[in-house]
């Protein structure tokens, strides 16, 4: 194959496969699933999940999404774990072995040893009649008939159903502990998907200058003011007020309109009532306000109270957009 169009046919066929085999993946889900979510929902102690080979990668990965949604979880490789990492499972905790064949030899030796506790155990295994599936109080099963590799060797197909079943299991939890968007904020406070849910516009404003003059300002203070306070703008105020605003744009069609500017005041080419937003609201809704109105920027206002300025840039340097 050595052919653009040879390349696309095998990446589509390769899609195609593992679209199917999660399609029949749902078919195979069971009583057994809902007993292995309901274990977990009800127990004290952490999940365990463990692995080896390509399956203690997808392990790694699904302990991640369990974190983050509220479950805790931690990784204990197959192999580490019968050198010593044993000791990684606790009384109350539950195990989640995951092995497509569930009859590899660190598997054999592993599963003894966690059934000599009193811990659960649940098998993700493509194989329900494997020796770890006998073994296991609960078995999820993620037979897939072939893996995407042409010589269905490579682990693909495969691991792309025990990640789903990870997920599947994720999101069953996380709905039943009634998970929310600000649980998920606490749990990624430095990610952009965390700013979206906890920034608000008051925590960027107070980063800027305030750039703001007077209505009877004369327009040279005005420019003077919007230049060196560098956001574009510069509110207006009147007897402690706001009452409009001058941006940029309002100085081009100024200079536009008028030949002499001398005399003209703030009041005189200013925008009347701006586009406010609150301090407390979400950075995330100014960013959708400023691209319902086309604008760059928005002043902050708590009561009629004028307190700053929110850009585009600043929310684009937090990652909000």
């Amino acid at each position: 194959m050595n052919t653009r169009k040879g390349i696309l046919e095998l990446a589509k066929k390769t899609m195609q496969t593992e679209s199917n085999a999660i399609l029949h993946l749902a078919s195979l889900l069971d009583q057994q699933f809902v007993d292995a979510v309901d274990c977990i929902y009800k127990g004290e102690g952490r999940v365990v999940i463990t692995g080896i080979g390509k399956s203690a990668l997808i392990a790694s990965k699904i302990v991640a999404t369990l974190n983050s949604t509220g479950t805790p979880a931690t990784f204990m490789h197959a192999a580490d774990a019968i050198h010593g990492d044993l000791g990684t499972i606790q009384q109350k905790d539950i195990v989640i072995c995951i092995s497509k064949s569930g009859s590899t030899p660190e598997i054999k030796l592993l599963v003894p040893l966690i059934k000599s506790g009193s811990n659960k155990l649940i098998a993700i295994t493509g194989n329900p009649e494997s020796y770890l599936a006998e073994q296991s109080d609960f078995v999820l099963n993620t037979y897939v008939e072939k893996e995407a590799c042409p010589n269905n060797l490579a682990p693909t197909t495969s691991t792309t159903a025990q990640l789903v079943m990870g997920d599947a299991l994720a999101i069953c939890l996380l709905e039943l502990r009634g998970f929310s968007s600000k649980d998920f904020a606490k749990f990624h406070p430095g990610g952009t998907l965390g700013k979206k849910l906890y920034l608000r516009v008051g925590d960027i404003a107070v980063k800027n200058m305030v750039p703001k003059v007077e209505a009877h300002s004369a327009v040279k203070d005005v420019i003077v003011e919007i230049s060196e306070k560098m956001l574009g703008v510069a509110a207006v105020l009147e007897n402690g007020k706001l009452v409009g605003v001058v941006t940029d744009g309002d100085i081009r069609r100024m200079l536009n309109k008028y030949e002499n500017i001398n005399g003209l005041t703030a009041k005189d080419i200013m925008t009347s009532n701006p586009k406010t937003i609150e301090p407390g609201v979400l950075a995330v809704k100014a960013l959708n306000e400023m691209q319902a109105n086309g604008i760059s920027q928005l002043l902050v206002a708590e009561k009629g109270a004028y307190q700053g300025v929110v850009h585009l840039h600043n929310l684009i340097n937090e990652g909000i957009l």
